[in-house]
């Protein structure tokens, strides 16, 4: 049991997303679930499983916060002696 934990816990480590539980890891009644919502959508459990892992994937992606933007650059060299020109003695 602990050495599954061990590579659970390194192949997590070297990916930066979660590694997502596989369908042979879910309960008989979580597959049970899972399968008649996928009969419902007329999907294989596969595909419905796939189909629900894209969904929390673009989810999250959308609820991250943007890159917040880059601070103005300082004008140049020629720029500060354009304003100082252009200033009133």
């Amino acid at each position: 049991m602990a050495k599954g934990l061990w590579a659970l816990g390194t192949i997590m480590s070297k990916t930066k997303t979660p590694v997502a539980p596989a369908a042979t890891t879910m309960t008989a009644a979580q597959r049970a679930y899972e399968t008649k919502r996928a009969q419902k959508a007329g999907v294989s459990l596969e595909k419905w499983l796939a189909a629900k892992q894209a969904d929390r994937a673009a989810e999250a992606k959308a609820t991250a916060a943007p890159a917040p933007a880059a601070p103005p650059k300082k004008p140049g060299f020629l720029g500060r002696l354009m304003e100082r020109v252009q200033k009133p003695i």
